[in-house]
């Protein structure tokens, strides 16, 4: 199916003055960014990695050849692709090929089973499905569910589908390039898969000047200066922020460097970061944990950086004034959801304090973002006071037109035209925002509301404790009580009793948690982050939280 796909959107649009309809809300498409970037810098590096690296111009042509094949196939605007693949120049590749045809970009986490990538097929109704050569398994299945596909080809080797990208593009660099297709302002142009730790993932419908306007607001308030001098270093997967991130490099000339190897591997990072100078980098705050505690981060040069973007989560205090004294004033935290594109709050350089004092603002995931606003609701939807705990809602031009084809979860989503976040947090007098955690984490306790966070920060200044996560569960006495769970840092050995009688002077009794547990590591995602979803499975695989009396973990 061509043409605009059939979502709901979460807000009414204003009637026609006059009885007149109104016009085309015409606005740039996102692949001229690399129009833009191949016209004014053509032989500059835009991708490099290892040995191999593309130019812009070299870029912009391959995208548009494969733009051509894409519409050989009448693949066209509206047109989902769905997007299975580790970072890679071909992925990068497959983005600018479908923004240019004014279809959809769907990508996917590359860690998921082929059975979610089939649900993903399904839920976003693909037309086309590209796939990275290593992963047959979920080409055949996502081909099996879906057999009337109008290409399934590889990225890279492989020996599945019509072809591989780059054969495709071969055979039509010497025609004339594709140009962008025209688009309007709420065209989609990105189907953002939520992390679905609560149930199935929701498509959020990202469109052309929405993202206009989430990159022009990057470049203003995460990383202001950048020029195509600037050289970025790409951590995470491209398929969700980081992928916002690389468009921001795009809009600007800046080269981005892709490490080789498929895993997280610190010392090569910081190799990267002395070898290239590079001077940003986006990741998350626990892959900026481990990078600061890596011993390579003292073997190598890293003051080129001026901006490291951490988002996903607030960083704990502790960790956040070690990654201070390590790196120097270069953390830029953003708070943002992939609904609202990260676009929230910011916490810029100069707001970091490596010291607490009461001007530190210890805790703060920053101010509103330019052209955002942020309002802190209770239930009922009414504004709370500075100070007051409550849902943090948000409205502005980043937030997404909706979720594709689930009206359901558009209604509760949105109201009175907030967004509903989610999260609980309150702000201060001067509308700096601390967020408490997520409504979902948040669990009461004989008749208390605890907050999981207020524990996690307070554990985490305890010299042996590396890593901490808090969650309720369910008890027949109190309704629900908190477990903890830590890693401890190398070298150290700490007994349960011993860190809960340390705690305990530091918190009110009734926030203390009935159970602690030491694990080597702590589940993360395909992203990074550390989830309660994925620590509450953890603890249930282990017996962890076995009737009392029973042995657990």
């Amino acid at each position: 199916m061509s043409g605009r796909p059939d979502f709901a959107v979460a807000t009414d649009v204003a009637a026609p003055r006059g009885g007149v309809a109104p016009a085309s809300r015409r606005t740039m498409n996102l692949a001229h960014f690399l129009v833009q970037a191949a016209r004014r810098h053509p032989v500059r590096t835009a991708l490099l990695c290892g040995d191999a690296r593309l130019s812009w111009r070299e870029l912009d042509a391959r995208t548009a050849a494969l733009a051509q094949a894409l519409s050989e196939r009448g693949i066209g605007k509206g047109d989902r692709v769905l997007v299975h693949s580790r970072n890679s120049f071909e992925f990068v590749e497959t983005l600018f090929a479908v923004l240019r045809l004014g279809a959809v970009w769907v990508p996917t986490n590359f860690r998921i089973s082929p059975d979610e990538a089939v649900y993903l097929a399904q839920a976003a109704g693909i037309k086309a499905f590209l796939c990275e050569g290593q992963s047959p398994s979920h080409a055949a299945a996502v081909a099996g569910a879906m057999p009337s596909l109008a290409l399934l080809a590889r990225l890279g080797p492989g020996s599945f589908g019509e072809a591989d990208t780059s054969t495709l593009i071969e055979a039509r660099l010497s025609g004339a390039p594709l140009a962008c297709a025209d688009v309007d302002y709420d065209d989609p142009c990105w189907f953002f898969f939520t992390s679905g730790t609560t149930g199935h993932p929701k498509a959020a419908v990202l469109t052309h000047g929405q993202m206009a306007f989430v990159i022009t607001n990057h470049l203003c308030d995460l990383m202001p200066g950048t020029t195509e001098d600037d050289v970025s270093l790409v951590v995470a997967p491209l398929s969700h922020g980081a992928g916002i991130h690389f468009l921001t490099q795009v809009a600007r000339a800046a080269c981005s460097v892709l490490p080789e190897g498929a895993r997280f591997d610190a010392g090569e990072l910081w190799r990267l970061v002395e070898r290239h100078r590079v001077t940003n980098m986006f990741t998350v705050p626990t892959i900026v944990k481990m990078l600061v505690e890596h011993p390579a981060a003292d073997e190598f040069d890293h003051s080129s950086l001026r901006y490291v973007i951490y988002a996903g989560a607030p960083m704990y205090r502790e960790d956040q004034k070690r990654a201070l004294e390590k790196l120097g004033g270069v953390l830029v935290q953003y708070f943002g959801l992939g609904e609202v594109t990260g676009n929230i709050t910011v916490l810029p350089p100069s707001q970091h304090r490596a010291v607490d004092a009461p001007d530190a603002r210890a805790g703060t995931c920053g101010y509103e973002r330019t052209g955002m606003q942020v309002s802190i609701q209770d239930e009922a939807g009414c504004l709370l006071p500075a100070g007051q705990t409550g849902e943090i809602c948000v409205c502005g031009p980043a937030v997404f037109a909706g979720y594709y084809a689930n009206p359901q979860a558009n209604a509760k989503a949105f109201r009175n035209g907030w967004f509903r976040t989610g999260d609980l947090g309150f702000q201060d007098e001067e509308g700096y925002l601390y967020i408490t955690g997520r409504q979902s984490d948040m669990y009461i306790s004989g008749g208390s509301n605890i907050y999981p966070r207020e524990v996690e920060e307070k554990v985490l200044a305890h010299p042996a404790v590396a890593e901490a996560a808090v969650l309720g569960v369910p008890d027949p006495t109190w309704g629900e009580v908190g477990v903890m769970v830590c890693v401890l840092r190398p070298g150290h050995v700490l007994e349960p009793e011993a860190l809960l009688d340390w705690l305990a002077p530091r918190i009110a009794r009734y926030k203390l948690p009935r159970q602690v547990f030491f694990w080597e590591e702590l589940p993360r995602s395909g992203y990074g982050k550390i989830t309660k979803k994925l620590v509450r499975d953890a603890l249930h695989e282990r017996g962890c939280l076995a009737p009392a009396g029973q042995d657990g973990c």
